[in-house]
């Protein structure tokens, strides 16, 4: 029996290509849609566990956390000085991580921070923190070694941006990698950000305009290699900044913390909530594309078993003289059934791959593009999907096969 199955199967390639092609093309479709989601969801939460609290303006949420947590420029309002002040006084408080940008390596964005954010994210892999205003420290995706100087550009290079030619870093160190978009991110103090657009009134982003309005420390006549004087974080005075990076000691504190901050002049949120809200509209957004998909295959699998049940009907002088010559009904419509879930099967399990291997490639394109890594992971709904979508074969291969088992080999020869 199998050796009449393969050989009808070879002697009609080109259709069974057809059809294992067409059936492969559906499974992958729904596969890749449940998987890039799923990496999505996974990733964007990866890459925001560093992170138990942002506070920054009154404004969006999700923009906040989107321009602090994944380094995606946006002109956010400012934060006064006092709030920072505030924050890294408050006990409750295990660091206050003030963020500012505007400023870019290339396509690189320049972070202007303090160094708790380092050991926030993980640790470094070489060379040391910065301690100086002519120092930073890059992420594990930048293509920047130790001991490399470099000027700032005021906005990408890709767009137009300018150098600040009176301004040059010297960097330190590199971190390990996070999985997250300050991988590609070029950290440096705060108060190089500061000092550095004091000295540009005439180019001044619009993330540090305010900048400006401070009266704190100044360290304009400072050395360009001087130490951080970290009281200017301190001074109620210092500039604005579009977010504060908070960790807190304990989740009770995290709670009372988010709670005093979601006032009339700032907005705390947890970055794990807002990407919750985050997900339910990528929710719907599946669940529409679930419905196309789940579309497109009920579309195929009709083409499908239209073709295969033409395709019995036109072998009934074949079906018939194999009736003739002795085999049983049941070894009949075994045969069918055998040749349709062959290709089923086929079809679906190379579907699985062709989704899986999509999926990766558009994780892999949209992790580069943003900087988080996007894991593709198997789980075990996803085999009860390919058992499904088997079992459904199965089934639908019933009909067919049930056809050439009703038929009379004396009427198919006759016909």
């Amino acid at each position: 029996m199998m050796s009449l199955i393969l050989a009808d199967l070879r002697r009609h390639a080109a259709g069974v290509l057809a059809l294992g092609l067409l059936i492969a093309l559906a499974s992958a479709l729904g596969l890749a849609i449940n998987l890039s989601e799923r990496a999505v969801r996974l990733g964007s939460a990866r890459a925001a566990s560093a992170f138990d609290l942002v506070v920054g303006a009154p404004g969006s949420e999700t923009q906040l956390v989107l321009s602090s947590v994944f380094l995606q420029p946006a002109p956010l309002p400012l934060l006064p000085g006092h709030v920072l002040a505030s924050l890294r006084a408050d006990p409750r408080v295990a660091y206050a991580a003030p963020v500012g940008f505007g400023d870019f390596v290339g396509d690189d964005p320049v972070v202007g921070t303090v160094a708790e954010v380092v050991s926030g994210l993980g640790h470094l892999a070489e060379g040391e923190v910065f301690q100086h205003l002519d120092e930073a420290v890059v992420g594990a995706g930048v293509d920047r070694p130790v001991g490399s100087r470099f000027h700032p550009l005021h906005g990408r290079a890709t767009e137009g941006g300018h150098s600040h030619r009176e301004v040059e870093y010297r960097v330190v160190g590199r971190m390990a990698p996070t999985g997250t978009p300050w991988d590609k991110a070029v950290l440096v103090p705060i108060q190089a950000v500061w000092r550095a657009h004091r000295k540009e009134e005439n180019a001044v982003p619009p993330l540090l305009a305010a900048a400006h309005r401070g009266e704190g420390h100044d360290h304009d006549d400072a050395p360009a290699n001087a130490a951080l004087d970290m009281a200017a974080l301190a001074d109620p005075a210092a500039p604005g900044v579009p977010a504060i990076l908070v960790k807190p000691n304990t989740i009770a504190d995290a709670y009372k913390l988010r709670q005093q901050y979601r006032g009339e002049g700032t907005l705390g949120v947890f970055p794990a909530e807002v990407l919750t809200r985050l997900y339910g509209t990528l929710g719907d957004a599946r669940a529409i594309l679930s419905v196309v998909a789940v579309g497109a295959q009920a579309l195929v699998g009709a083409a499908i078993l239209l073709t295969v049940v033409a395709h019995v009907l036109g072998r009934r002088r074949q079906i018939g003289a194999l009736r003739a010559f002795g085999a049983p009904r049941h070894a009949v419509f075994l045969t069918v059934w055998l040749e349709v879930m062959a290709i089923v099967g086929i079809g679906v399990v190379a579907g699985f791959a062709l989704g899986a291997g999509g999926a990766a490639l558009l994780a892999r394109s949209v992790g580069a593009a943003s900087g988080v890594v996007l894991p593709v992971e198997f789980r075990n709904e996803d085999v009860w999907t390919l058992l499904s979508l088997l079992t459904v074969g199965s089934i639908a291969a019933l009909a067919p096969a049930s056809l050439a088992y009703r038929q009379s080999p004396a009427s198919a020869l006759r016909n």
